[in-house]
């Protein structure tokens, strides 16, 4: 009888199977998922303050310290993306009417400065166009000329494919009075980071792209530095649930007995301890090597089909996504979808100030292989033969 008083039937699709295709996400991330860690993924639920899930945290927080290099104790996951971790790190450090500088040479600063400007931050930006990165003099020029109180840098430009260098950025940030902010999401174990010995203040990543896990929690951690700054504010943070107050609590950061603050997302955790777990088996040196071979292999094939690559400067080349220039005559939809319809290969397109000029290839984790780079390399080549080219 109560049926008689629905006017919303049930949907159809939600009454079919789930059918997920098999493809190779050779893209700029999600990266593919490897049985281990699908299978952490898919335990059994347990409660977010049971003895057990606080001990995996633990394990968390000790990988990502690995991860990082970095000892501080203020180091934990947030219960979001990649782009949850970003606004995390700027909310927690910027008041209504700080000063903050950054850096924008691809949609990653773009984010950055419009996240700031929505928390009343005075944002000034330092620009270079896609493509290049910032030396040590453009960063000093911007301290001395605004006087900021943070610094936002992208290591990994994952719309553009370039590689930031970091070497001396965060003694010149501190010789200045200014906390460095660093964005790892696409870089993390995939090229060199040392958050300590670089001096670096704020740093965060995501769970999807080298660690091989399921999007949905990013590592972050603070240094003593920003750790002070964070309790010298004069009011509380914008977001109740990125509160690093509490989230330090909940993961056993302060020394005081653990609340709870939120439900986090268990399995996601779980799936992450595992993708962590598999790094430091690797080692991240030897990580960082793979990734460096595999990607020279790849822009060595690239250029053996005629196609340029978008970033000049070998060192400043993220070994993780690669960007190569859209050949001239062809649509980069056409691309992409031709290897998808064809080869179950996903590459994709420019994102930001790089859309339409480059097709970017990701090779992370466990998708970083000799053989993967053979058959994207075998896909294009198909696709630039194939491929009708546009008449405009």
């Amino acid at each position: 009888m109560a049926t008689n008083l629905l006017h919303v039937p049930k949907p159809q699709g939600l009454l079919r199977p789930l059918v997920v295709p098999e493809r190779l996400l050779l893209g700029p991330g999600p990266s593919n998922v490897p049985p281990r860690i699908l299978a952490a993924g898919g335990q059994q639920l347990l409660g977010h303050m049971h003895p057990e899930v606080l001990q995996v945290m633990d394990e968390i927080k000790a990988g990502i310290q690995y991860a990082f290099q970095t000892q501080n104790r203020l180091t934990l996951a947030i219960s979001g993306t990649g782009h949850c971790a970003m606004e995390a790190a700027l909310l927690n450090l910027l008041e209504h009417g700080d000063t903050a500088l950054v850096a924008v040479n691809g949609i990653w600063g773009q984010r950055a400065a419009d996240i700031a400007r929505r928390l009343g931050a005075i944002v000034r930006e330092l620009w270079k166009p896609p493509g290049e990165y910032f030396t040590p003099q453009d960063i000093e020029e911007g301290l001395v000329r605004h006087k900021p109180l943070v610094l936002f840098i992208t290591h990994g430009e994952s719309s553009t494919g370039v590689l930031q260098p970091l070497e001396g950025l965060g003694e010149l940030c501190h010789r200045h009075g200014c906390l460095l902010l660093v964005d790892a999401v696409a870089s993390l174990g995939g090229a060199p980071i040392f958050m300590d010995q670089q001096e670096i203040d704020v740093l965060y990543s995501g769970s999807q792209k080298v660690l091989n896990a399921p999007p949905g929690s990013a590592p972050i951690s603070f240094s003593e530095r920003a750790r002070e700054k964070i309790l010298r504010r004069k009011t509380q943070p914008l977001s109740f649930y990125l509160d690093m107050g509490w989230l330090a609590n909940y993961w056993g950061c302060d020394g005081e007995p653990r609340r709870y603050h939120h439900t986090a997302p268990i399995n996601s955790f779980f799936s992450l301890r595992e993708g962590l777990a598999m790094l430091v088996e690797l080692g991240l040196e030897s990580s960082w090597e793979r990734h460096r071979a595999n990607c020279a292999q790849l822009c060595q094939g690239l250029r053996d089909l005629g196609l340029e690559l978008f970033v000049k400067e070998e060192k400043a080349r993220l070994p993780t996504i690669t960007t190569v220039r859209v050949p001239k005559g062809y649509d980069w939809k056409e691309i992409t979808a031709f290897l998808m319809e064809n080869h179950a290969i996903e590459i994709a397109g420019g994102l930001g100030p790089s859309v339409g000029k480059v097709l970017r290839i990701g090779l992370m984790g466990c998708n970083s292989t000799s053989s993967n780079v053979d058959r994207v390399l075998h896909g294009l080549r198909d696709a630039l033969r194939r491929c009708h080219r546009s008449r405009l």
